[in-house]
């Protein structure tokens, strides 16, 4: 990280550092949740679901990707070993053992209300410390709220199918 870029951090970098490991692997974890769901969907809009799971999985990869960015830029590395994944998550993995399409469209949701939660906690973290952080977790917050919505409208559809 440049020098002056290191000096708008006013927090404990290797703190922030921490955070956003956890936030890379809530990604990736979250990504393959959706892509994998995506590819076992079964039952009614399985289609549209489907399409809906690998949009999301895209993000999920962009997500992880600019976390990795801006954790190279602070100095530090990003976690290099998937198992490490596992326990520096958040909100943890859930394997889409039930593939219709409510199960997996209730169980991403809640998946998109954890990622909420942690991106609503690391923006107040950061706020006034990192500006740069700031905006980046703010844009991802954005898709995060996003998905949610999607996923609830999908859900309410699915549920008028009966």
């Amino acid at each position: 990280m440049g020098t002056k870029g290191r000096e708008i951090v006013g927090m404990d970098v290797s703190r922030l550092l921490e955070l956003l490991n956890k936030a890379f692997a809530d990604e990736w974890l979250a990504y393959y949740q959706y892509w994998v769901g995506a590819k076992v969907a079964k039952g009614p809009m399985r289609g549209a679901v489907a399409a809906e799971l690998e949009e999301h999985a895209g993000d999920e990869l962009k997500h992880a990707g600019m976390l990795t960015e801006r954790i190279i830029q602070l100095g530090g590395v990003p976690i290099l070993k998937p198992e490490v994944w596992y326990k520096m998550t958040n909100c943890g993995y859930e394997a889409p053992e039930d593939p219709h399409v409510r199960a997996l469209l209730e169980q991403n949701i809640k998946g998109e209300q954890c990622a909420i939660d942690v991106y609503k906690r690391l923006l107040e973290t950061v706020k006034d410390k990192d500006p740069v952080t700031y905006n980046m977790v703010l844009e991802i917050l954005e898709d995060e709220v996003e998905h949610e919505e999607d996923l609830q409208a999908i859900l309410e559809d699915v549920q008028l199918m009966k």
